[in-house]
């Protein structure tokens, strides 16, 4: 039997089901499945918060005996490998499904093309491809990171009638309406991580969280381009940073463990446990323990090499107590410590978006920063092309790009954007402004106009690759 309009109709219903729980299943994909019997849904449900149970389990509890005989909607090939869990193919098969139609097929090599074997095997009918190219959008995050080994890149603009997005110098600038920026909130939702540069973070100071009542707590994890950790530690970013995970990629070369590093490809470099994210540990910055722990190592196994008291930009840094910059001047106080309630004083240079100048000052910055929650990771800042398949193993599928312009123009000529969306408003800047590094006019080649849509008097234009 060939995909029916009807099995289009189930199908486009799983996919708007599997779109719900976007950027909330972990490394796992957002999966819809729908069970149907006699052209009625008597089981549907969505891969849990989380990742597990997979969409299959769920809907055939909830379908039963009705299960006998249906037919299953799945918007992903179901997985025929054990894991965590049983295969979804073996529920399927063990329910008595007599039919399932699935809209895309699995590239993870454990399961692709397995799963539909076992299927058929069992004497279950298979259909694949319904409305396939609709099921790749809404699996575009998790497909982009089996295929590409990268997050799947999303850059939003919201640009003046005059092409700026925004007035130097100024902080924020309101270019979109009311609607317009909800829809945003929509999209911060569905998406893993979000991403600006420093100077976006210090002009703008953003809180980058999703701020629709009822989805507060599916604000994405926050990325600032920070290569001489230069945000301010009086910023919203540093003061949520317990809240919602904010991850600072820093230089190589402030790295703490520069200095035993010295010639040595970052590629290389230690691996330390991720904290805040709670993510895949392969990728995130030592504690303060781990580098003295490491400090004292190779200190005993070269006993004969003088101790030095030089601490230089490079060197790796003695500890440092929470209280450090010595006595702050009157108006200086620093943050407070959300664990144990100290304020952690800091020279007050450090406090002002100023890049450090010296070991000390770096050293005072990274500890507060570290204090506060923020993770520092020592990654070129702008060679996406190394940052995205790191922020891939730690399990990030989907990366919102929100500002400045160089960030966007880095991430644009780099050729690592998946899709753009592009907000023109009827608002003027004027003088002052800071020029849109893109308008519909000079879209790179390879993107596709995939339609408009208005939200107020804004217009959104929205253009992707294939995937």
């Amino acid at each position: 039997m060939s995909v029916t309009p009807d099995d289009e109709g189930f199908m486009a219903a799983a996919i708007r089901l599997s779109r719900r729980h976007l950027g909330r299943t972990a490394t796992n994909p957002s999966v819809g499945c729908l069970i149907v019997r006699d052209g009625v849904i008597v089981g549907q449900a969505v891969t849990a918060i989380g990742g597990r149970p997979h969409a299959e389990p769920q809907a055939l509890a909830e379908a039963g005996q009705l299960a006998r005989g249906a037919t299953a909607y799945v918007t992903l090939e179901p997985c025929s490998h054990h894991g965590k869990t049983p295969p979804c193919a073996e529920a399927l098969i063990a329910y008595g499904v007599a039919r399932v139609v699935i809209s895309v097929t699995d590239p993870d090599p454990r399961v692709s093309g397995r799963g539909i074997t076992m299927l058929r095997d069992a004497g279950i009918e298979v259909d694949t491809g319904a409305l396939e190219a609709e099921g790749r959008r809404s699996l575009a995050g998790y497909l982009t990171r089996q295929t590409k080994n990268r997050p799947y890149v999303t850059l939003k603009l919201a640009v003046s009638a005059d092409g700026m997005i925004g007035r130097a110098g100024k902080g924020q600038v309101t270019i979109t309406g009311p609607e317009a920026r909800a829809e945003v909130q929509t999209l911060r939702a569905e998406t893993d991580a979000i991403l600006v540069g420093i100077g976006t973070a210090i002009s703008d100071d953003p809180l980058l969280t999703v701020r629709t009542p009822g989805l507060e707590a599916q604000s994405p994890i926050r990325i600032v381009l920070d290569p001489s950790l230069a945000l301010p530690l009086t910023s919203k970013l540093v003061a949520t940073a317990r809240d919602v995970p904010v991850i600072l990629v820093a230089s190589e070369n402030v790295s703490p463990l520069a200095a035993d590093a010295e010639g040595i490809p970052p590629s290389v470099l230690p691996d330390y446990r991720g904290r805040a994210t709670g993510l895949d540990p392969s990728f995130g910055p030592p504690t303060r323990g781990e580098i003295d722990k490491e400090h004292d190592q190779n200190s005993q196994a070269d006993s004969s090499s003088p101790a030095t008291e030089d601490v230089g930009q490079a060197a790796i840094p003695q500890p440092i107590s929470l209280l450090v910059g010595g006595e702050a001047r009157a108006g200086e106080a620093g943050p407070i410590d959300p664990v144990n309630r100290l304020e952690l004083r800091t020279p007050g240079r450090a406090e002002g978006g100023t890049s450090p100048t010296d070991a000390a000052d770096l050293d005072s910055r990274r500890a507060v920063l570290e204090a506060a929650g923020v993770e520092i990771v020592y990654c070129n800042p702008y060679h996406p092309e190394v940052l995205l398949p790191a922020l891939a193993t730690r399990g990030v599928s989907s990366l919102l790009v929100e500002g400045g312009a160089k960030t966007a123009r880095l991430f644009l000529e780099a050729g690592l954007v998946d899709r753009i969306q592009l907000y023109h408003a009827p608002v003027v800047i004027g003088e002052g402004g800071i020029e849109s590094p893109l308008d519909a006019t000079d879209i790179p080649s390879g993107f596709t106009h995939m339609g408009t849509q208005m939200f107020g008097v804004d217009r959104l234009d929205e253009y992707e690759r294939g995937l």
